[in-house]
Protein backbone atom coordinates (compact mmCIF):
# COMPACT_ATOMS: atom_id res chain seq x y z
CA UNK A 1 0.00 0.00 0.00
CA UNK A 2 1.18 3.41 -0.68
CA UNK A 3 0.35 6.05 1.88
CA UNK A 4 -0.56 9.55 0.44
CA UNK A 5 1.79 12.16 2.17
CA UNK A 6 1.96 15.93 1.78
CA UNK A 7 3.62 18.89 4.07
CA UNK A 8 1.01 19.22 6.39
CA UNK A 9 1.26 15.34 7.78
CA UNK A 10 5.12 16.17 8.78
CA UNK A 11 4.38 19.06 11.30
CA UNK A 12 5.74 18.72 14.50
CA UNK A 13 7.99 15.76 13.65
CA UNK A 14 12.09 16.10 13.45
CA UNK A 15 13.10 16.89 10.00
CA UNK A 16 14.93 13.52 10.04
CA UNK A 17 12.07 11.50 11.29
CA UNK A 18 10.28 13.37 8.35
CA UNK A 19 13.28 12.19 5.82
CA UNK A 20 13.00 9.09 6.62
CA UNK A 21 9.07 8.77 6.10
CA UNK A 22 9.31 10.38 2.90
CA UNK A 23 12.11 7.47 1.44
CA UNK A 24 9.71 4.85 2.68
CA UNK A 25 7.24 6.62 0.44
CA UNK A 26 9.47 6.64 -2.22
CA UNK A 27 11.49 2.79 -2.07
CA UNK A 28 7.35 1.80 -1.82
CA UNK A 29 6.41 3.34 -4.86
CA UNK A 30 9.46 2.37 -6.75
CA UNK A 31 8.75 -1.43 -5.39
CA UNK A 32 5.48 -1.41 -7.17
CA UNK A 33 6.48 -0.05 -9.99
CA UNK A 34 9.12 -2.61 -9.99
CA UNK A 35 6.71 -5.05 -9.40
CA UNK A 36 4.30 -4.72 -12.14
CA UNK A 37 7.89 -4.60 -14.47
CA UNK A 38 8.64 -7.87 -13.11
CA UNK A 39 5.18 -9.20 -13.47
CA UNK A 40 5.46 -8.24 -17.10
CA UNK A 41 8.15 -9.07 -18.05
CA UNK A 42 7.80 -13.12 -16.61
CA UNK A 43 4.00 -13.05 -18.43
CA UNK A 44 6.08 -11.76 -21.43
CA UNK A 45 9.11 -14.26 -21.01
CA UNK A 46 6.71 -17.07 -20.46
CA UNK A 47 4.45 -16.29 -23.48
CA UNK A 48 6.88 -16.32 -25.76
CA UNK A 49 8.63 -19.45 -24.57
CA UNK A 50 4.88 -21.40 -24.96
CA UNK A 51 4.78 -19.94 -28.55
CA UNK A 52 8.84 -20.30 -29.23
CA UNK A 53 8.85 -23.63 -27.91
CA UNK A 54 5.50 -24.83 -29.29
CA UNK A 55 5.44 -28.34 -30.83
CA UNK A 56 3.58 -31.35 -31.74
CA UNK A 57 4.04 -34.10 -29.20
CA UNK A 58 3.61 -37.41 -30.64
CA UNK A 59 4.51 -40.41 -28.17
CA UNK A 60 5.76 -43.82 -29.00
CA UNK A 61 5.07 -46.48 -26.80
CA UNK A 62 6.01 -50.18 -27.11
CA UNK A 63 9.03 -52.89 -26.80
CA UNK A 64 12.53 -51.26 -27.46
CA UNK A 65 14.47 -53.37 -25.01
CA UNK A 66 14.04 -57.45 -23.81
CA UNK A 67 13.15 -59.86 -25.67
CA UNK A 68 10.96 -58.59 -27.87
CA UNK A 69 12.83 -55.40 -29.04
CA UNK A 70 12.63 -56.17 -32.39
CA UNK A 71 9.38 -55.51 -32.58
CA UNK A 72 9.46 -52.27 -31.03
CA UNK A 73 12.56 -50.69 -32.26
CA UNK A 74 11.62 -50.27 -36.08
CA UNK A 75 8.79 -48.50 -35.01
CA UNK A 76 10.78 -46.08 -33.06
CA UNK A 77 12.89 -45.42 -36.15
CA UNK A 78 9.69 -45.11 -38.66
CA UNK A 79 8.42 -42.16 -36.07
CA UNK A 80 12.27 -40.45 -36.19
CA UNK A 81 12.40 -40.63 -39.80
CA UNK A 82 8.56 -39.13 -40.36
CA UNK A 83 9.35 -36.63 -38.28
CA UNK A 84 12.94 -35.63 -39.72
CA UNK A 85 10.97 -35.00 -43.04
CA UNK A 86 7.88 -32.96 -42.00
CA UNK A 87 10.05 -31.03 -39.50
CA UNK A 88 12.65 -30.42 -42.44
CA UNK A 89 9.47 -29.44 -44.37
CA UNK A 90 8.06 -26.81 -41.45
CA UNK A 91 6.50 -29.44 -39.48
CA UNK A 92 2.80 -29.43 -39.06
CA UNK A 93 0.92 -25.79 -39.12
CA UNK A 94 4.97 -24.17 -38.51
CA UNK A 95 5.11 -26.52 -35.43
CA UNK A 96 7.61 -29.12 -35.30
CA UNK A 97 7.15 -32.87 -34.15
CA UNK A 98 8.84 -33.78 -31.10
CA UNK A 99 8.73 -37.73 -29.84
CA UNK A 100 8.19 -38.99 -26.68
CA UNK A 101 9.62 -42.20 -26.45
CA UNK A 102 8.62 -44.86 -24.16
CA UNK A 103 9.44 -48.37 -23.44
CA UNK A 104 7.54 -50.83 -21.72
CA UNK A 105 9.19 -54.04 -22.97
CA UNK A 106 5.55 -55.68 -23.92
CA UNK A 107 4.65 -56.06 -20.92
CA UNK A 108 1.04 -54.81 -19.94
CA UNK A 109 2.22 -53.85 -16.06
CA UNK A 110 4.70 -51.33 -17.83
CA UNK A 111 2.94 -50.39 -20.14
CA UNK A 112 0.18 -48.26 -17.56
CA UNK A 113 3.29 -46.30 -16.86
CA UNK A 114 4.35 -45.34 -20.08
CA UNK A 115 0.88 -44.21 -21.20
CA UNK A 116 0.50 -42.17 -17.69
CA UNK A 117 4.00 -40.72 -18.72
CA UNK A 118 2.96 -40.07 -22.13
CA UNK A 119 -0.51 -38.48 -21.33
CA UNK A 120 1.02 -36.31 -18.16
CA UNK A 121 4.10 -35.24 -20.73
CA UNK A 122 1.48 -33.65 -23.03
CA UNK A 123 1.37 -36.12 -25.98
CA UNK A 124 -1.72 -34.86 -28.15
CA UNK A 125 -1.46 -38.46 -30.01
CA UNK A 126 0.51 -42.07 -29.72
CA UNK A 127 2.24 -44.35 -31.82
CA UNK A 128 1.87 -47.68 -30.41
CA UNK A 129 1.54 -50.02 -28.18
CA UNK A 130 3.22 -53.45 -30.26
CA UNK A 131 1.73 -56.26 -28.35
CA UNK A 132 -1.83 -56.68 -27.95
CA UNK A 133 -1.37 -57.30 -23.99
CA UNK A 134 0.18 -54.35 -23.15
CA UNK A 135 -1.72 -52.27 -25.79
CA UNK A 136 -5.34 -53.32 -24.05
CA UNK A 137 -3.27 -52.20 -20.63
CA UNK A 138 -2.09 -48.96 -21.41
CA UNK A 139 -5.93 -48.06 -23.78
CA UNK A 140 -8.59 -47.47 -21.14
CA UNK A 141 -5.83 -44.41 -19.85
CA UNK A 142 -5.54 -43.15 -23.05
CA UNK A 143 -9.45 -43.11 -23.68
CA UNK A 144 -10.03 -41.54 -21.08
CA UNK A 145 -7.88 -38.72 -21.64
CA UNK A 146 -9.27 -39.07 -25.26
CA UNK A 147 -6.22 -39.08 -26.65
CA UNK A 148 -6.07 -40.70 -30.52
CA UNK A 149 -3.71 -43.77 -30.50
CA UNK A 150 -2.41 -46.02 -33.16
CA UNK A 151 -0.88 -49.52 -33.38
CA UNK A 152 0.95 -50.72 -36.21
CA UNK A 153 0.90 -54.10 -34.63
CA UNK A 154 -1.87 -54.99 -31.87
CA UNK A 155 -4.28 -57.46 -33.57
CA UNK A 156 -6.16 -58.68 -30.94
CA UNK A 157 -9.77 -58.14 -32.36
CA UNK A 158 -11.56 -57.15 -29.56
CA UNK A 159 -9.07 -54.00 -29.31
CA UNK A 160 -11.27 -52.78 -32.11
CA UNK A 161 -14.49 -54.66 -32.23
CA UNK A 162 -15.21 -54.20 -28.32
CA UNK A 163 -16.19 -50.73 -29.00
CA UNK A 164 -14.28 -50.04 -25.35
CA UNK A 165 -11.69 -47.76 -26.79
CA UNK A 166 -12.88 -45.31 -29.43
CA UNK A 167 -9.86 -43.86 -30.14
CA UNK A 168 -7.98 -46.73 -30.95
CA UNK A 169 -6.96 -47.41 -34.67
CA UNK A 170 -4.78 -49.82 -35.94
CA UNK A 171 -2.77 -50.21 -39.56
CA UNK A 172 -2.97 -54.14 -39.45
CA UNK A 173 -5.71 -56.51 -40.27
CA UNK A 174 -7.32 -58.21 -36.90
CA UNK A 175 -5.92 -61.89 -35.81
CA UNK A 176 -9.68 -62.73 -36.79
CA UNK A 177 -8.39 -62.38 -40.64
CA UNK A 178 -4.70 -64.16 -39.83
CA UNK A 179 -6.21 -66.88 -38.26
CA UNK A 180 -8.75 -67.87 -40.93
CA UNK A 181 -5.85 -67.43 -43.23
CA UNK A 182 -3.62 -69.63 -41.64
CA UNK A 183 -6.25 -72.22 -40.97
CA UNK A 184 -7.71 -71.99 -44.66
CA UNK A 185 -3.51 -72.46 -45.66
CA UNK A 186 -3.42 -75.41 -43.12
CA UNK A 187 -6.47 -76.95 -45.02
CA UNK A 188 -6.64 -76.18 -48.02
CA UNK A 189 -3.01 -76.36 -49.29
CA UNK A 190 -0.82 -77.91 -46.92
CA UNK A 191 -3.47 -80.97 -46.28
CA UNK A 192 -3.97 -80.77 -42.14
CA UNK A 193 -6.14 -83.15 -40.87
CA UNK A 194 -5.18 -83.05 -37.39
CA UNK A 195 -4.00 -79.96 -35.83
CA UNK A 196 -2.54 -78.80 -32.75
CA UNK A 197 -3.34 -75.54 -31.51
CA UNK A 198 -0.79 -74.34 -28.83
CA UNK A 199 -0.95 -70.40 -27.52
CA UNK A 200 1.59 -68.24 -25.34
CA UNK A 201 -1.58 -67.32 -22.91
CA UNK A 202 -1.23 -63.94 -23.95
CA UNK A 203 -3.97 -61.56 -25.22
CA UNK A 204 -2.17 -61.90 -28.42
CA UNK A 205 -1.46 -65.94 -29.03
CA UNK A 206 -4.18 -67.13 -27.20
CA UNK A 207 -6.80 -64.77 -29.27
CA UNK A 208 -5.46 -66.04 -31.81
CA UNK A 209 -5.20 -70.03 -31.18
CA UNK A 210 -8.95 -69.48 -30.13
CA UNK A 211 -9.99 -68.19 -33.24
CA UNK A 212 -8.02 -70.54 -35.47
CA UNK A 213 -9.81 -73.46 -33.25
CA UNK A 214 -13.36 -71.74 -34.08
CA UNK A 215 -12.63 -71.72 -37.52
CA UNK A 216 -10.93 -75.38 -37.66
CA UNK A 217 -14.27 -76.50 -35.87
CA UNK A 218 -16.37 -74.53 -38.22
CA UNK A 219 -15.21 -75.87 -41.05
CA UNK A 220 -15.74 -79.51 -40.52
CA UNK A 221 -12.43 -80.49 -42.69
CA UNK A 222 -10.03 -80.83 -39.89
CA UNK A 223 -9.81 -81.58 -36.19
CA UNK A 224 -8.37 -79.68 -33.01
CA UNK A 225 -6.89 -82.76 -31.57
CA UNK A 226 -4.70 -80.66 -28.40
CA UNK A 227 -5.51 -77.17 -27.16
CA UNK A 228 -2.83 -75.82 -24.88
CA UNK A 229 -1.11 -73.18 -23.48
CA UNK A 230 2.58 -72.65 -23.02
CA UNK A 231 4.55 -70.85 -20.04
CA UNK A 232 6.19 -68.14 -21.83
CA UNK A 233 10.06 -67.83 -20.78
CA UNK A 234 10.02 -71.30 -20.39
CA UNK A 235 13.55 -73.63 -21.24
CA UNK A 236 11.86 -76.67 -21.53
CA UNK A 237 8.84 -77.47 -23.81
CA UNK A 238 9.29 -81.22 -24.18
CA UNK A 239 5.98 -81.80 -22.12
CA UNK A 240 3.92 -80.03 -24.57
CA UNK A 241 5.94 -82.01 -27.56
CA UNK A 242 5.05 -84.92 -26.35
CA UNK A 243 1.65 -84.25 -26.06
CA UNK A 244 1.32 -82.93 -29.71
CA UNK A 245 2.71 -86.46 -30.27
CA UNK A 246 0.82 -88.62 -28.26
CA UNK A 247 -2.52 -86.66 -30.06
CA UNK A 248 -0.77 -87.93 -33.45
CA UNK A 249 -0.90 -84.20 -35.13
CA UNK A 250 -0.06 -83.78 -38.46
CA UNK A 251 0.31 -79.92 -37.75
CA UNK A 252 1.19 -77.34 -35.23
CA UNK A 253 -0.64 -73.96 -35.21
CA UNK A 254 0.87 -71.61 -32.48
CA UNK A 255 -0.05 -68.06 -31.48
CA UNK A 256 2.52 -66.25 -29.68
CA UNK A 257 6.41 -64.55 -30.10
CA UNK A 258 9.32 -65.55 -31.47
CA UNK A 259 10.88 -66.80 -28.38
CA UNK A 260 8.84 -69.55 -27.41
CA UNK A 261 8.27 -70.30 -30.84
CA UNK A 262 11.81 -70.77 -31.57
CA UNK A 263 11.97 -73.41 -28.48
CA UNK A 264 9.40 -75.65 -29.05
CA UNK A 265 10.51 -76.15 -33.13
CA UNK A 266 13.49 -76.41 -31.90
CA UNK A 267 12.25 -79.35 -29.11
CA UNK A 268 9.85 -80.65 -32.41
CA UNK A 269 12.98 -81.24 -34.70
CA UNK A 270 15.11 -82.47 -31.73
CA UNK A 271 12.44 -85.23 -30.63
CA UNK A 272 11.83 -85.55 -34.62
CA UNK A 273 8.06 -84.61 -34.06
CA UNK A 274 7.16 -84.84 -38.00
CA UNK A 275 4.53 -81.89 -38.18
CA UNK A 276 3.99 -78.85 -40.19
CA UNK A 277 4.62 -75.73 -38.38
CA UNK A 278 2.42 -72.92 -38.53
CA UNK A 279 2.36 -69.56 -36.84
CA UNK A 280 1.37 -65.50 -36.88
CA UNK A 281 3.02 -62.25 -37.24
CA UNK A 282 4.47 -62.79 -34.17
CA UNK A 283 6.72 -65.29 -35.34
CA UNK A 284 7.03 -63.70 -38.77
CA UNK A 285 10.35 -61.91 -37.98
CA UNK A 286 13.67 -62.51 -38.59
CA UNK A 287 14.72 -62.44 -35.14
CA UNK A 288 12.77 -66.19 -34.82
CA UNK A 289 14.92 -67.37 -37.98
CA UNK A 290 18.70 -65.89 -36.38
CA UNK A 291 17.03 -67.74 -33.02
CA UNK A 292 16.09 -70.98 -34.42
CA UNK A 293 18.72 -71.26 -36.65
CA UNK A 294 18.62 -74.31 -39.49
CA UNK A 295 15.33 -75.44 -37.71
CA UNK A 296 13.08 -72.74 -39.05
CA UNK A 297 13.91 -73.65 -42.42
CA UNK A 298 10.33 -75.02 -43.66
CA UNK A 299 8.14 -73.14 -40.58
CA UNK A 300 5.04 -71.26 -42.27
CA UNK A 301 4.26 -67.70 -40.53
CA UNK A 302 1.07 -65.10 -41.54
CA UNK A 303 2.38 -61.49 -41.93
CA UNK A 304 1.67 -58.47 -43.27
CA UNK A 305 1.19 -58.29 -47.10
CA UNK A 306 4.70 -57.50 -48.76
CA UNK A 307 4.19 -53.94 -50.07
CA UNK A 308 7.82 -53.54 -51.13
CA UNK A 309 7.00 -52.67 -54.23
CA UNK A 310 5.44 -49.60 -53.89
CA UNK A 311 7.01 -46.07 -54.40
CA UNK A 312 6.69 -44.75 -50.80
CA UNK A 313 7.75 -48.20 -49.07
CA UNK A 314 11.28 -48.20 -50.99
CA UNK A 315 11.73 -44.24 -50.37
CA UNK A 316 11.13 -45.12 -46.68
CA UNK A 317 13.00 -48.05 -46.35
CA UNK A 318 16.05 -45.94 -48.23
CA UNK A 319 15.56 -43.38 -46.13
CA UNK A 320 16.40 -46.42 -42.85
CA UNK A 321 19.20 -47.53 -44.45
CA UNK A 322 20.61 -43.95 -44.76
CA UNK A 323 19.72 -43.46 -41.67
CA UNK A 324 20.29 -46.57 -39.57
CA UNK A 325 22.58 -48.55 -41.65
CA UNK A 326 20.38 -51.00 -41.41
CA UNK A 327 17.22 -53.17 -42.78
CA UNK A 328 14.25 -52.06 -41.33
CA UNK A 329 12.58 -54.39 -39.03
CA UNK A 330 9.31 -56.08 -38.02
CA UNK A 331 6.22 -53.74 -38.67
CA UNK A 332 8.18 -50.89 -40.10
CA UNK A 333 6.11 -50.41 -42.87
CA UNK A 334 2.77 -50.31 -40.23
CA UNK A 335 4.91 -47.74 -37.99
CA UNK A 336 5.42 -45.32 -40.77
CA UNK A 337 2.07 -45.70 -42.28
CA UNK A 338 0.87 -45.18 -38.69
CA UNK A 339 3.08 -41.64 -38.43
CA UNK A 340 1.86 -40.64 -41.85
CA UNK A 341 -1.57 -41.00 -41.11
CA UNK A 342 -1.66 -39.43 -37.00
CA UNK A 343 0.48 -36.48 -38.66
CA UNK A 344 -1.87 -36.18 -41.99
CA UNK A 345 -5.00 -35.97 -39.68
CA UNK A 346 -3.46 -33.27 -37.58
CA UNK A 347 -2.64 -31.10 -40.38
CA UNK A 348 -5.97 -31.97 -42.25
CA UNK A 349 -7.60 -31.39 -39.43
CA UNK A 350 -6.03 -28.25 -38.39
CA UNK A 351 -5.95 -29.22 -34.85
CA UNK A 352 -4.75 -31.21 -31.85
CA UNK A 353 -8.32 -31.89 -30.86
CA UNK A 354 -9.20 -35.92 -30.72
CA UNK A 355 -12.55 -35.68 -32.36
CA UNK A 356 -11.40 -33.67 -35.62
CA UNK A 357 -8.47 -35.87 -35.49
CA UNK A 358 -10.25 -38.64 -35.57
CA UNK A 359 -12.75 -37.66 -38.29
CA UNK A 360 -10.16 -37.44 -40.69
CA UNK A 361 -8.94 -40.51 -40.20
CA UNK A 362 -12.36 -41.86 -40.74
CA UNK A 363 -13.01 -40.26 -43.50
CA UNK A 364 -9.82 -39.14 -45.74
CA UNK A 365 -7.21 -41.53 -47.66
CA UNK A 366 -3.81 -41.12 -47.30
CA UNK A 367 -1.14 -42.60 -49.16
CA UNK A 368 1.19 -44.58 -46.95
CA UNK A 369 3.97 -47.30 -46.72
CA UNK A 370 1.33 -49.64 -46.72
CA UNK A 371 -0.51 -48.11 -49.46
CA UNK A 372 -3.83 -45.82 -49.82
CA UNK A 373 -5.65 -46.14 -46.71
CA UNK A 374 -8.06 -44.98 -44.19
CA UNK A 375 -10.31 -46.00 -41.47
CA UNK A 376 -13.74 -47.58 -40.47
CA UNK A 377 -15.73 -46.33 -37.85
CA UNK A 378 -13.99 -49.15 -35.65
CA UNK A 379 -10.62 -48.48 -36.19
CA UNK A 380 -9.25 -50.83 -38.01
CA UNK A 381 -7.51 -49.73 -41.42
CA UNK A 382 -9.40 -50.87 -44.55
CA UNK A 383 -6.66 -51.99 -47.50
CA UNK A 384 -4.74 -53.98 -45.68
CA UNK A 385 -4.46 -57.21 -44.94
CA UNK A 386 -2.28 -60.35 -44.15
CA UNK A 387 -0.14 -63.17 -46.45
CA UNK A 388 1.44 -66.58 -46.16
CA UNK A 389 5.21 -66.73 -45.74
CA UNK A 390 7.32 -69.84 -45.34
CA UNK A 391 11.25 -69.92 -43.96
CA UNK A 392 13.17 -70.66 -47.39
CA UNK A 393 17.10 -70.79 -47.33
CA UNK A 394 17.22 -68.58 -44.08
CA UNK A 395 14.49 -65.96 -44.94
CA UNK A 396 10.99 -65.56 -45.02
CA UNK A 397 9.53 -65.74 -48.73
CA UNK A 398 5.66 -64.26 -49.54
CA UNK A 399 3.76 -67.51 -50.72
CA UNK A 400 1.71 -66.70 -53.62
Amino acid sequence: MVIALDSASFSGLPRRAMNHILNLNIVEELMKRFSGLVIAACLTLLTSTAFGADTVKIGVAGAHTGDLASYGLPTVNAAKLVAKDINAKGGIDGKQIELLIQDEECKPEKATNAATKLVSDGAVVVVGHICSGATKAALPIYTEAKIVTMSPSATNPELTQSGQYPTFFRTIASDDAQALLGVDFAIDKLGAKKIAVLHDKGDYGKGYAEYAQKFIKEGGKAEVVLFEGVTPGAVDYSAVVQKVRQAGADTVMFGGYHPEASKIVSQLKKKRVDVKFISDDGVKDDTFIKVAGADAEGVYASGPQDVSALEMNKAAKAAHMAEFGTEPGAFFDAAYAAMQALVNAIDKADSTDSDKIMAVLRSENVDTTVGTIKFDARGDAEGVGFSMYQVQGGAYVELK
